[in-house]
């Protein structure tokens, strides 16, 4: 699947509106730069082959400043969909932001 990723990222890639409304939150916004080094950098920490949206997964990578950031994305065929993007917390990810905190 990352290989898959990183080749449709080359292709293209598509942010989908809610992906661009996290990216431009108030606070530290998140840049297409940043996103683009998730993806050639990071590593896949879920799988989701069932979505509806077509098979997808989030990523963990590392952005500006040393924080960490998840993109969550889906490759279609002449284009990698970026779904959203966003600065994940201690509240609900622990494990290196890896491993997701089930409440």
């Amino acid at each position: 699947m990352l290989s898959l990723v990183r080749e449709k990222a080359a292709q293209r890639i598509l942010y989908l509106p809610h992906a661009a409304r996290q990216m431009m939150r108030p606070g530290p916004m998140i840049s297409p730069m940043e996103i683009r080094g998730v993806i050639q950098r990071g590593e896949i920490i879920e799988d989701y082959p069932e979505d509806v949206r077509g098979h997808s997964c989030l990523m963990l990578g590392i952005g500006d400043g040393e924080r960490p950031l998840h993109v969550l994305c889906a490759p279609k065929d002449d284009y990698l969909a970026i779904i959203t993007a966003y600065i994940p917390t201690v509240e609900n990810w622990h494990e290196g932001f890896r491993v997701r905190i089930r409440k």
